[in-house]
């Protein structure tokens, strides 16, 4: 199934030789003799002897590195959404994310944690315990240069399979890529693929997703592809078979563990252990528990060259706070995958570093750089006081660990990858 997506969506030449074919050799030959005219008799000059050809080996293709940032849950609250309302009517969460938009928009591939789904048409948003979305929130996220986002979460079905089928089609609409939930089987079987172009060369990420939890029923029994389920040993064979046709780099999204809790629970490590046994994920990022969770190289993924994890990275979007749960839940973790592809070799994943958001509650739910209020920026309308800023930036150094902290976002080493439809649809149209 999914070699014949690929195919229909010409991705053959993402999987093809990189290198560049030779150039034409030039004309290296002696001048011409002179012409018969009578001349002096003189020693003959002997002619240059040619030099050796030019190589016709093609001029290997440059190493490439790139990066890939994610977030933890876009959880849009009643109050966020109350913050995002327009007097006239309709949304605008733009304003509410923007304060992270050079992170979100330099890196090459921007994945978020979309954690409910949209209100379907013709019914009222809605927030806990049961969420529905404003379309708008889609819309912002393109615009602040997300890429996809993982779907499959304890909330997915909060709306039913019309939410579901709604919410990817808001999400193909805005053109961001989509994985976790599908409208139908087949499109349950594809990951999500990008195509990065970076000179010569096109490389393929795959990302899958999965949710050990839902919140409610699981999925109707004619419809058991809706949501997919964290079984380690399905997403490794859907990881072999992304790579096998072609796909360079697998990330997999897990929404998992338990709520309010720092470290990873007994099943995620499980999960984690099982996946990278299985040698075909590069790296995992985790959300569920609204707070962040360390980062972690275990051994074992591709070639034994180990498997990133980043146990979970906390809240992007929300309204929680210590008023309502934790402190740290207020704070979360942006994550930038390093990856290095070079000219003669598999492409790999070198690193995977952090770097602090927080939410202003009180100054209508907008989302800052944490490290940099820390550092004394105050942009207009902060509502947090220097004492808050410090606790939150202390706790969260002290969940990660300051050896893999970043700070400062990075710059597109490239053009904007390129979202390959997903799924059925995609391969055969409507």
């Amino acid at each position: 199934m999914l070699a014949s997506a690929l195919t229909g969506v010409a991705l053959a030449s993402a999987v093809a030789g990189l290198g560049a074919g030779a150039r034409p050799l030039p004309d290296g030959g002696p001048d011409a003799p002179p012409a018969a005219t009578p001349a002096p008799v003189l020693t003959p000059t002997p002619a240059p002897t040619p030099g050796p050809a030019p190589s016709s080996t093609p001029t290997p293709a440059p190493d490439v590195t790139f990066t890939i940032l994610s977030a933890g849950d876009v959880l849009p609250h009643a109050s966020v959404n109350r913050s995002a309302a327009l007097p006239g009517g309709g949304y605008d969460f733009v304003p509410l994310m923007a304060g992270v938009e050079e992170w979100t928009a330099g890196a090459d591939l921007a994945l978020c944690s979309l954690e409910v789904p949209l209100a379907p048409p013709g019914e009222e948003v809605s927030a806990y315990p049961a969420f529905g979305a404003p379309g708008e929130l889609v819309t912002a996220l393109a615009e602040l240069g997300w890429d996809g986002c993982a779907t499959a979460t304890n909330h997915a079905l909060d709306r039913g399979l019309a939410g579901v089928s709604h919410t990817l089609d808001m999400l193909d609409a805005a053109g961001l890529g989509h994985v976790g939930t599908a409208r139908d089987a087949g499109e349950a079987a594809q990951p999500q693929l990008y195509v990065l172009r970076r000179g010569e060369r096109e490389i393929v990420v795959a990302h899958l997703a999965a949710t050990t939890l839902l919140n409610g029923p699981a999925a109707p029994a004619a419809a058991p592809w809706a949501v997919t389920r964290a079984d380690a040993g399905a997403l490794t064979e859907q990881a072999r078979a992304a790579r096998e046709a072609g796909a360079d780099v697998v990330v997999a999204s897990l929404h998992w563990g338990v709520e309010y809790v720092h470290s990873p629970t007994r099943e995620q490590l499980e999960i984690a252990a099982a996946l990278a046994d299985g040698g075909q994920i590069d790296v995992v990022l985790g959300n569920h528990s609204h707070v962040p969770q360390p980062i972690e190289q275990l051994p074992g993924g591709p070639d034994g060259a180990g498997m990133w994890v980043a146990w979970s990275m906390g809240n992007f979007l929300s309204n929680q706070d210590d008023e309502c749960c934790t402190m740290e839940t207020a704070t979360g973790v942006m994550t930038t995958t390093t990856v290095e592809v070079p000219a003669d070799g598999p492409a790999r994943v070198t690193g995977l570093g952090w770097a602090p958001v927080t939410v202003d509650r009180d100054g209508e739910h907008r989302i800052y750089p944490l490290l940099d209020l820390a550092a004394g920026a105050g942009p207009s309308g902060l509502r947090l006081d220097d004492a808050t800023i410090a606790s939150r930036a202390a706790r969260v150094t002290e969940v990660m660990g300051a050896d893999r902290v970043r700070r400062e976002a990075a710059d597109p080493t490239g053009p904007e990858p390129e979202v390959v439809p997903r799924g059925l649809r995609a391969v055969s149209g409507p």
